[in-house]
């Protein structure tokens, strides 16, 4: 293998390694607060700021199991868009008679989003570059084009590029065509996280760190919030632990499928690497396929490289002995290679792994457990660094103000489609993924995934 190890690798992921960091306390005995968020994620985090702005009389407390950020959160590539149905295909798929409002919805989130970075001066390295999404085969190509003609009355900033245009933007053998979207951000995760958590102290929000949380026990009055060290007792609960719920709520386990995403980072290119692929306006891609890759630059000009595999083990396993995968990130390395040919003297200083949570829909799903004491927001489906905002918007409002018009939204009210229990969900899991692969070889869409189109049903990373 050319590269020379993975150099300067350590922690989780190269965002939540680059600073130094010191954690909140642990929690140690017993504690009291009306509302005890568990998970110190995008959801949790945001949760916690949304009550104490609605109501800062109230006594929030957050638990997390490592550091913020730790999870998904800190693990994802940095891209930020609006929408809040993982594109408006396929919220129109899902929810017609909604798709307009959720459209505003998104925006107006993703806006809120923005101001709030800008306000409270979070350094999060936000750079304004947009996304490309690349064709690569005549049929990708064809439906970019169709995808542009749907979108465009809405969208008028969009732009199809193709041949030497998308070229120009980045130079790759394997770039047919790119839709460039001006509106996404790159943003680096960590330190929204790490942001979001001085934001949170500062409103008053009690917060530890290193205190993993073993189980949610009803009791009179509210609900125990049972860690390791100390216990928290509040009226109500948030479970904002994304991919890892169903360790807590096994009813949970049917609403979504944990699988894992694996990712590179290289190390800074120099000027001559970058004028070799052309990169000038620094956007964020990734692949029209099913099985695709997402990549970026990062700040100081290294490229995140990551996606294609959606790794699932059996039972919905998740925990830190699948945070590496040799046989993915030698995969990975590959296809670099083949999409920049330029770059083949690059060389990878750091990897990682995470679990997602994937729903049927591909969207996020809310609910409540425990008669109601607990609330839940979880299935992000690789899309949820700005509709996890949204989400602690709707959780917010749930303890706080029944009447607001975001809990009659279908998306709030309705679960997807549930998953098959082992040991079904293993093989039809294999099936679909195979029945992708397909796909994305020959352009056509096949009986099993036509039938799950019509059912409204998916799998994704």
């Amino acid at each position: 293998m050319a590269d020379r190890g993975w150099e300067g690798d350590r922690g989780p992921s190269f965002w939540l390694s680059q600073d130094d960091y010191l954690p909140a306390q642990s929690l140690r005995g017993r504690v009291r607060a009306d509302v005890a968020v568990v998970g110190g994620g995008f959801t949790g985090l945001w949760t916690a700021i949304e009550l104490k702005q609605r109501d800062p009389r109230l006594e929030v407390c957050l638990l997390e199991q490592a550091v913020v950020g730790y999870g998904a959160s800190g693990r994802n590539g940095g891209f930020c868009e609006p929408s809040l149905t993982h594109g408006y295909p396929n919220g129109v798929r899902h929810f017609p008679d909604e798709i307009e409002e959720l459209e505003r919805l998104g925006r107006q989130n993703f806006e809120g989003l923005l101001d709030f970075v800008q306000r409270h001066r979070i350094p999060c390295d936000l750079e304004r570059s947009g996304v490309l999404e690349l064709a690569s085969t005549p049929w990708q190509v064809e439906e970019l084009r169709a995808e542009l003609l749907e979108r465009s009355p809405r969208r008028p900033e969009l732009q199809l590029l193709e041949g030497d245009a998308a070229r120009s933007r980045l130079n790759s053998p394997r770039v047919l065509a790119a839709l460039y979207d001006p509106v996404p951000v790159l943003l680096n995760p960590a330190r929204l996280a790490r942001g979001l958590r001085r934001v949170a102290e500062g409103l008053g929000v009690r917060i530890w760190e290193h205190t993993p949380v073993r189980q949610l026990r009803p009791v009179a009055g509210g609900v125990e919030v049972v860690a390791q060290g100390g216990v928290a007792t509040s009226q109500r609960a948030v479970l904002a632990t994304n991919a890892y719920s169903g360790h807590l709520l096994a009813r949970l386990r049917t609403r979504f499928v944990p699988v894992y995403d694996y990712v590179l980072v290289s190390e800074p290119l120099d000027r001559g690497q970058m004028e070799r692929i052309g990169w000038a306006g620094r956007e964020g891609a990734s692949e029209h396929s099913n099985h695709f890759h997402y990549f970026r630059l990062t700040a100081d000009d290294r490229i995140l490289w990551g996606g294609y595999d959606a790794i699932y083990h059996f039972g919905g396993a998740v925990g830190p002995q699948f945070d590496h995968r040799p046989k993915t990130y030698l995969r990975l390395l590959a296809q670099f290679r083949e999409m920049f040919p330029a770059l083949g003297d690059l060389a990878f200083t750091h990897r990682w792994g995470g679990a997602i949570a994937s729903t049927t829909r591909f969207t996020c799903t809310f609910g409540s457990a425990l008669g109601g004491r607990v609330l839940y927001a979880l299935g992000y489906t690789g899309l949820g660094v700005a509709a996890t905002r949204f989400a602690g918007g709707v959780l917010a409002a749930r303890l706080l103000e029944p009447a607001s018009p975001l809990l009659r939204l279908r998306l709030v009210r309705q679960p997807p489609f549930p998953f098959p229990p082992e040991p079904l969900r293993w093989p039809a899991l294999a099936a679909v993924q195979g029945a992708m692969s397909a796909a994305d070889r020959t352009g056509r869409r096949g009986v099993l995934l036509g039938a799950l189109d019509r059912l409204g049903i998916g799998f994704d990373s």
